[in-house]
């Protein structure tokens, strides 16, 4: 091995672990804060009940309190799992869900649109 090479593997933004929409959902029956950070006209078609709707041009970590559990929630799981990045590398407990929010309404689990009546992914 030369030089060149090191064994040590280079440092990356952390690892967010990830959990399923079921797992999602009994952590939100918990008190956890499921975190939508879809854009505003996703939020308004639908979301899950409880959640929190922060976009994520708009993310702010220090806007959130560290120490409380996060689960981070987009469509399909792509821009919440960068956000799960951004807030696990500012010193918070985040899990990503996995699948967004087209899997949260595949599984059966509820959407609503605001005003607390049916919503759609």
């Amino acid at each position: 091995m030369s030089a060149a090479h090191s064994s040590t593997p280079p440092q990356g933004p952390p690892a967010v672990p990830e959990i399923d929409v079921h797992r999602a959902a009994r952590l939100a029956a918990e008190g956890v804060l499921l975190l939508d950070v879809r854009e505003d006209a996703e939020w308004e078609a639908g979301h899950a009940p409880g959640a929190r709707h922060v976009p994520l041009a708009e993310l702010d970590p220090a806007s959130l309190p560290v120490g409380e559990p996060i689960v981070a929630v987009c469509r399909s799981g792509n821009r919440s799992g960068k956000a799960s990045t951004v807030l696990a590398a500012a010193g918070h407990d985040v899990v990503n869900m996995t699948g967004g929010m087209q899997a949260w309404q595949a599984a059966g689990l509820p959407v609503q649109a605001p005003g607390g009546g049916p919503g759609s992914v």
